[in-house]
């Protein structure tokens, strides 16, 4: 096995500091124009951002991008995730409204995850930069941090393809255009279009200018951090709502299916098996949940209890979080609706976290061809998808990423117990944060929050929001001794 080319490592963390210091010059701008006492935090992590970048990008500044492998790429990826936290986290910390690094870093790596788990209980104290750079967090990470600087900076060389591959998520990756490069720069411009649009269509509604641009970022980041304590509750507003369900669908979906609707392909987007499912999943869970509240008289009419059902299905499986209702409040039968969602997830290619519809698919066929097979032992019955033959290589994959992520969850749940978590609220919280999603059950519900957990507890779900956005694979692989034996 080849040595690891550290040099590259370090000039490719480099580029992502000193592009990040772009994105928190954003957030010092909007501290400029709504003054507040943050102004100075802010611009003091810009300057240490920088200037680390800078010098990460000068100690690698003469390696040979060609050289690096998936090794690199994967290095690159999970510590570009966990040191842009450690930087990110700088405006709470040294602003003063997070005193505490391990909540500042909770805050931080759940929003570039876009987890949306949160430790502050008082959302509206904190000043307007600080806010938006909050929300910020999770817009760079619907998409991903390395995604954006592969679209960016077309000199990565083979290192790109790399670190593309071990950030974005999915089974396989399609590739529309002949260079990775190019395929980056037109996701992030179908991102970039769509979050200005809604951004537009939530200021005709009830939403001011500020309120709306944070709300477009964390919808379709699918994060669900919200500048309001009682988030989106907070207006009241069924256009509000109606649309934001349709928009946390939008960012849940391929976004290379998205593309190639813009480019008048219709029919390339329903002709995917894995939307088709994802949106069944949907309907039948809403139609459900709408029974459910109406005959229990959970909801006021027929159209509240539609509307209630549908925001909060949409909410949890595409990991986005956002809150109208308690939903605790709807009982046991509504959990378990809601730990399937936030474990089955949106589509592969999206904003969301978690599973992933197209694996679950895959894991179904799988199944009922096992069944198959006891009838008729000697056939061959492949896994299709799309119509197409599945190998054994990738249904294999499958089924190891599923247990991989089970047995996440379960070591979660078990280490939370052990340090004095309920087993409701441990089970919510590890299945939330390895999916991505954010709220979970109990004490860690949707109008709760994580505050109530010790240092251990947010440490461990802090690796699991990691874990579990960069597909479990990248993260755990660099764990095992193998990886590092040249």
């Amino acid at each position: 096995m080849k040595t690891l080319n550290i040099s590259f490592i370090f000039k490719m963390l480099g580029i992502m500091f000193m592009i990040e210091t772009l994105f928190l010059l954003l957030a010092l701008g909007v501290s400029f124009l709504y003054p507040g006492d943050d102004t100075f935090a802010i611009g003091i992590s810009c300057g240490i951002l920088f200037g680390a970048g800078l010098l990460f990008f000068l100690i690698g500044l003469r390696t040979n991008e060609h050289a690096a492998g998936r090794r690199e790429g994967m290095l690159v990826v999970t510590l570009t995730w966990a040191l842009l936290s450690l930087f990110g986290m700088l405006p709470y910390y040294l602003s003063g409204y997070v005193d505490n690094v391990t909540d500042a870093y909770f805050e931080t790596m759940s929003g570039f995850t876009t987890t949306g788990a949160s430790i502050l209980t008082d959302i509206e104290a904190l000043p307007k930069g600080l806010l938006f750079w909050r929300s910020l967090t999770q817009w760079q990470g619907g998409m991903g941090m390395i995604v954006f600087t592969v679209a960016l900076l077309p000199i990565l060389g083979e290192g790109a393809s790399q670190m593309f591959d071990a950030e974005s998520t999915g089974i396989t990756h399609e590739r529309f255009r002949p260079r990775i490069t190019q395929v980056a720069k037109r996701l992030w411009g179908v991102y970039l279009f769509l979050t200005a649009l809604l951004a537009f269509l939530l200021c005709i509604g009830p939403m001011d200018l500020y309120d709306a641009v944070n709300h477009a970022m964390t919808t379709l980041g699918t994060g669900g951090y919200s500048t309001k304590n009682a988030s989106i509750a907070y207006w009241h507003s069924p256009y509000v709502e109606y649309l934001l369900a349709l928009f946390m669908c939008v960012g849940s979906t391929n976004m290379t299916l998205i593309y190639f609707l813009f480019n008048g392909r219709f029919n390339k987007l329903w002709k995917e098996e894995e939307t088709r499912w994802y949106y069944a999943v949907i309907g039948v869970a809403t139609l459900l949940t709408t029974g459910w509240l109406y005959f229990k008289g959970l909801a006021g009419d027929l159209e509240t209890a539609f509307r209630d059902s549908l925001f909060q299905v949409t909410s949890l499986i595409s990991t986005s979080g956002f809150m109208t209702k308690d939903y605790i409040t709807w009982g046991p039968f509504f959990w378990v609706v809601a730990l399937l969602l936030m474990f089955v997830c949106g589509c592969a290619g999206s904003t969301s976290g978690g599973f992933k519809t197209g694996r679950f698919v895959i894991l179904v066929k799988n199944l009922l061809n096992v069944f198959k097979k006891q009838t008729h032992p000697h056939a061959i019955i492949p896994v299709r998808f799309n119509g197409h033959v599945i190998s054994e290589d990738n249904v294999n994959r499958v089924m190891a990423f599923a247990f991989a992520y089970v047995s996440l969850m379960l070591c979660g749940c078990l280490i939370l117990t052990f340090d004095g978590v309920g087993f409701e609220e441990a089970i919510g919280a590890s299945v939330s944060a390895v999916s991505n999603v954010g709220p979970g059950l109990g004490a860690c519900g949707p109008v709760y929050n994580y505050s109530g957990f010790s240092d251990l507890s947010k440490w461990v779900l802090t690796f699991l929001m990691m874990t579990g956005r960069l597909e479990v694979f990248t993260v755990l692989t660099i764990l095992l001794p193998g990886f590092w034996k040249q």
